[in-house]
């Protein structure tokens, strides 16, 4: 059997080895999987941004393996886990911390799981700071070789895994009241609204809106692209992974509103 697709993402960057020498470690042990960097430049430490880019990423990803590895609690009593979701027979293999827990919600849920504490496929000796190479890496190629899920490590209660809890917005017939999730390197500005959330609000796209965030207001345009607006000028767009988001066509939205995360943002139809 061929070996499935591993895809891989994590907080290492670039500078260091880190994420190098797990892929190393996957080469040994499973030398046909195609491994697949979803990124590792995920802000150090930051779990929720992890968990949202391995969440919108997965969809376009082959069915296999998929390795996460965002970890400030590496070594402490954080479960390392495997989880198998609803659909398509996928595996994410990362540390039980929220990290996965929004791509199992968007995969149709947890199905099974295994604590990996004291697999035998880890490395020995395991280092208790690099768990990516000596645990999250060979338990993630020896899965895509085919092993079972419950070979690699012991049983855990689905309803013990750790998920996140991003707040959904609040919705009015005159207003959205939604918080800033995340922002890119263009500056652009992620909101928690999602496209099931437009149906019954006040929003029409085309339309002009104002955007309030603490105490000031600014007019916008709920476009469909960045060029449907005049340069420099802000539009509301529903972004390719169908979220709603702040943008300025050729500008950074999140400099010009001085937005940060889990602010909060009001969306009105003008």
């Amino acid at each position: 059997m061929a070996a499935r697709p591993i895809t891989f993402l994590s907080d290492y960057g670039s500078d260091d080895e880190f994420a190098g020498v797990c892929r190393a470690v996957i080469a040994r042990i499973a030398p046909d999987a195609q491994v697949i960097d979803l990124t590792h430049g995920i802000r150090r430490h930051d779990v929720r941004e992890g968990a949202i880019a391995l969440a919108n990423s997965l969809g376009f990803s082959p069915p296999g393996v998929h390795l996460a590895v965002v970890d400030p609690g590496v070594g402490t009593e954080r479960r390392p886990v495997a989880v198998r979701v609803a659909e398509e027979d996928r595996i994410l293999v990362g540390p039980d911390n929220g990290l996965l827990s929004l791509a199992w919600e968007r995969l149709g849920g947890a199905v099974d799981a295994v604590d990996l504490r004291e697999s035998s496929f880890r490395l020995e000796p395991a280092s208790s700071t690099f768990h990516g190479r000596d645990l999250f890496a060979p338990v993630a190629a020896t899965l895509a070789l085919g092993t079972e899920l419950r070979e690699v490590g012991e049983a855990v209660d689905l309803d013990a895994l750790h998920a996140l809890e991003i707040p959904p917005p609040r919705i009015w017939p005159d207003r959205i009241v939604a918080h800033v999730v995340r922002s890119d390197r263009f500056g652009n500005v992620a909101l928690n609204v999602r496209h099931e959330d437009l149906a019954d609000g006040p929003l029409r796209l085309g339309e002009p809106l104002a955007v309030e965030s603490a105490g000031e207001r600014v007019g916008a345009t709920f476009a469909r692209a960045f060029e449907d607006v005049g340069r420099g000028e802000l539009l509301l767009y529903e972004d390719s992974s169908r979220t709603l988001s702040l943008a300025i066509n050729r500008g950074s939205a999140a400099e010009l509103l001085r937005l940060r995360r889990d602010d909060e943002v009001v969306l009105r139809p003008a």
